[in-house]
């Protein structure tokens, strides 16, 4: 039998296509791997997937709030020193593992008229579901936030006044509503408490919280008014404001809280001023103008 002669250039040629043919099929495992958040999964798959969030990265929030408005929210106090203002002023950041998805910072200012307390909270939200966008996602978490609030219905304030110190027998002042219950009926007015028929009337227990002042000037405000807990109109993508005025043995102090949504990015501000006199209740309103002023201006920032 006569043997097939062994052609080198045929080989050579043959060996060559093989190995283009290797390298095509494995030339792209090395690439698309830098970005530990990204969405994974083949072409087809990255093909489908949602879309991803406005923002890669977090700025500085120490350095983000302008000085006049830091100057606004933390007014000088005392006789401290230009150094020890701009101490005050250029914040403390806090710790945290991976700057490109939560940062924080936080300032606190001591006056006469009491002691302030300013944080920022940054956190950028990241869909790991190829179905999901970044941006629904990050309305997930809001939403959450949101809910864990408790705004009133309809963005009616709750009961105003500070919380009420609790009662060791059980009962205590309850004025205009059952505040042991927090139920609220129909028009935002709190339901009265229930009274026994048999048990005879007393006289109301005095209350250990500070008398209450007019909305804007110490309460949180009617239902309906302008300072009551509520949803924010017209700020970033979706925004809440919430209102607490709170007792304790040193003293009382407001607690104004801002929530908005930007893109895939969630911006909290916590804003309160403490005071040891019980009676010299921390304004309402003006708490509230500084700290929609501040996100305002957050807000404005991020879109550039």
């Amino acid at each position: 039998m006569q043997r097939r002669s062994f052609v080198p250039g045929a080989a050579l040629a043959t060996a060559a296509a093989l190995a283009a043919t290797l390298t095509a099929c494995t030339g792209d495992s090395g690439t698309g791997g830098g970005a530990a958040d990204t969405k994974g999964g083949d072409t087809a798959a990255t093909t489908q997937s949602a879309e991803p969030g406005k923002y890669k990265t977090l700025p500085d929030p120490c350095g983000l709030p302008s000085k006049g408005m830091l100057r606004r929210l933390l007014p000088p106090g005392g006789t401290e020193s230009p150094q020890d203002a701009e101490k005050v002023y250029a914040g403390t950041a806090d710790i945290t593992y991976d700057t490109d998805r939560r940062v924080g910072c936080r300032w606190k200012r001591e006056a006469p008229d009491g002691t302030r307390h300013l944080t920022l909270d940054f956190e950028r939200v990241v869909s790991y579901d190829p179905a999901v966008s970044d941006d629904d996602k990050a309305q997930d978490v809001y939403g959450k936030k949101e809910l864990a609030a408790e705004l009133p219905s309809g963005g009616s304030a709750s009961p105003a006044g500070p919380t009420p110190s609790t009662d060791k027998s059980g009962t205590g002042d309850k004025p205009g509503g059952d505040r042991e219950t927090g139920k609220v009926t129909a028009g935002g007015k709190a339901s009265p408490a229930p009274s026994s028929p048999t048990a005879p009337s007393s006289p109301t227990a005095p209350s250990s919280a500070p008398p209450s002042s007019p909305a804007g000037k110490g309460a949180s405000g009617a239902p309906g008014s302008d300072t009551a807990p509520r949803v924010l109109d017209g700020l970033a993508d979706a925004a809440f404001l919430n209102d607490k005025l709170i007792t304790a043995d040193s003293g009382v102090h407001r607690d104004v809280t801002i929530v908005f949504r930007s893109s895939n990015v969630i911006v909290t501000i916590a804003y309160d001023r403490w005071s040891a006199d019980k009676a010299a209740l921390p304004d309402s309103k003006d708490l509230q103008d500084k700290a929609q002023a501040l996100a305002q201006e957050l807000a404005d920032r991020f879109n550039e």
